[in-house]
């Protein structure tokens, strides 16, 4: 099957909008060796490329993509059949649709037709051994029905007749008991946020980001996150409980104390999910559930730690906006500009500078 080189989009990188994010899960699907990651995103070796689909798929942000291969596109094929089937280009196996991967299938899209109750049937799982994409395409596939699962569990009460999706040219392919957290995570977890001595020691110092570590782009969500807002939906109104899946684009962030209003967050998350509100009198820190894609960005760019995921949270669509943090504006003495401060100040922090500033140099 030859389909065109997966375009990279830059923009959409969390590594280009914030150049010290340690995001890597495009190089980490990758089989072949072929993706090169920088401060300002990721370069793909057409070389060494053997458009197997993977780094498109492990992309939460879309940031990877190929006119060649669309799941959309599959979907909107599928929608139209009694049944559906897709092959594996590498296993030769013929199919209603072929993919370069089975791995290359996001949960969204097994979800989503277990959803609609047409049935789903993966050809070629048992080439995987043979197979030039080799373990990292069966690991892939193994944690998106995983997630898909995952995603039928919290639907179940709703949706009894959820269709679960059929390997029938190999032995079933075990679902890992728990998500396996990559290193990032596994750091962050030990480190960052996992340990209770850290959580209970005091707010650390405020540290600014550098204005040139966060790079503006276009907010942008993906057809998996959409996806995503059919199935987690429920006719009787009762929650969609789903505990976090690193397959899934799907979080709920909560914040601890500490914050220190720099705004990073707000400024490197490239989907718009995390909002600054403000009227004449407050300014808040806003959530939106509905356009997070789990990017993890956020926690990355927060210099204090004190923003988080929580661990299991509601993943219906179309939740209002959360506020995680809000504070009353405050009026300096000097310049009579409004601003906001964890801690009540008689001048604004850009009249402070100058005063420093005039100090420093004239004593």
């Amino acid at each position: 099957m030859a389909i065109a080189y997966p375009e990279f989009r830059n923009a959409r990188c969390t590594r280009f909008r914030y150049r010290y994010s340690e995001c890597q899960r495009c190089l980490d699907a990758c089989p072949h060796e072929a993706i090169a990651l920088a401060d300002d995103g990721a370069r793909i070796d057409e070389t060494r490329c053997r458009n197997c689909g993977l780094c498109i798929a492990a992309c939460h942000t879309g940031a990877w993509a190929s006119e060649s291969f669309k799941p959309i596109d599959l979907l909107r094929q599928a929608i139209k059949q009694p049944a559906f089937s897709v092959a594996c280009a590498p296993s030769g196996l013929a199919a209603d649709a072929i993919a370069p991967c089975l791995g290359a299938l996001g949960a969204a899209f097994i979800a989503y037709l277990g959803k609609r109750r047409i049935p789903l049937t993966l050809l070629g799982s048992s080439h995987c051994s043979q197979c030039e994409h080799g373990a990292k395409g069966a690991a892939a596939l193994a944690s998106h029905l995983d997630a898909a699962e995952r995603l039928r569990e919290a639907a179940q009460e709703a949706d009894k007749d959820w269709i679960q999706p059929q390997l029938t040219d190999a032995a079933p392919i075990r679902s890992p008991e728990k998500p396996t957290m990559g290193r990032r995570q596994l750091f962050r977890r030990l480190i960052g946020r996992g340990v209770e001595a850290v959580a209970a020691a005091p707010a650390p110092a405020q540290q600014v980001v550098p204005e040139k570590a966060i790079r503006a782009g276009a907010y942008a969500s993906t057809e998996e996150r959409e996806l995503l807002q059919i199935v987690c939906a429920r006719k009787d109104g009762q929650p969609t409980s789903l505990a976090w899946h690193e397959a899934l684009p799907l979080m709920q962030l909560f914040l601890k104390s500490g914050c220190t209003n720099c705004e990073a967050c707000f400024r490197a998350c490239p989907t718009g999910a995390l909002q600054i509100v403000e009227n004449p009198g407050e300014w808040a820190l806003a959530f939106q559930t509905d356009r997070c894609v789990a990017c993890e960005v956020c926690l990355e760019v927060c210099q204090p730690r004190v923003l988080d995921a929580q661990a299991r949270f509601d993943a219906r669509p179309e939740q209002p906006a959360r506020v995680l943090h809000s504070l009353v504006k405050q009026r300096c003495a000097r310049c009579e500009r409004f601003f906001v401060s964890p801690q009540p100040r008689e001048k604004c922090p850009i009249c402070e500078d100058d005063e420093d500033a005039f100090a420093q140099i004239f004593g």
